[in-house]
């Protein structure tokens, strides 16, 4: 992921409280994906699921169908997923989303030369199973846009409390808040914290 070199060191500069979690845990590694179905499929893996879950699931879908492409999936359907590990709901989003591509419905090159996250947002959000975290994530990772806040990720609000000293853990409006201070640099915000929360385990409860 371009830009967090740059976007690291503006945070630091403008937020004492980002400056601090640099200095606890260094700059945070890109976390590029490569845009389409697959990486798509992969997030909707890890909703709601820990890392190694969602990382084991993946690992066994990929030694189940070689490639994880809209045809792949749609000729193992929604019963082959589940032998893949998939619940039967992420079965069907998995489904529904790679006949969505392949009739047309949704063109993620298209979608990903779009400019306004926002555009790009809402044709992901049409699709049953794709959530704002889901489109969040994609538009994160996959396209690599920087100013991208997922707001109702928990372990970012949990990191948010404990960066800055909060009494409760803000509720998802009120992350929406906080992350108005570190535009335009709110995706890599976001990896600052992520890696503040793996950083400081026993005190984030």
């Amino acid at each position: 992921m371009k830009g967090i070199r740059k976007g690291a060191d503006a945070l630091a500069r403008q937020c004492p409280d980002m400056a601090r979690a640099l200095e606890a845990t260094g700059r945070p590694p890109s976390r590029k994906r490569q845009a389409g179905y697959g990486t798509l499929v992969r997030i909707i893996v890890d909703q709601q699921v820990s890392v190694h879950a969602g990382a084991a699931i993946w690992r066994k879908l990929e030694t189940g169908l070689g490639q994880v492409t809209p045809e792949t999936v749609l000729a193992a359907g929604e019963g082959g997923l589940r032998q893949h590990g998939f619940s039967r709901p992420k079965a069907h989003y998995a489904c529904g989303l790679a006949q969505a591509i392949v009739s047309g419905e949704l063109d993620l090159d298209a979608l990903g030369r779009k400019r306004d996250n926002a555009a790009i947002h809402e044709a992901l959000t049409a699709i049953k199973g794709i959530g704002d975290w889901t489109a969040e994530i994609y538009l994160m990772f996959a396209l690599g846009r920087v100013d991208v806040w997922p707001a109702k990720d928990l372990a970012l609000a949990i990191s948010a409390q404990r960066l800055l000293g909060l009494e409760e853990r803000p509720t998802p409006k009120e992350m929406i808040e906080i992350g108005e201070r570190w535009r335009p640099w709110r995706t890599i915000a976001a990896l600052i914290l992520w890696r503040y929360y793996r950083h400081e385990p026993a005190t984030l409860e």
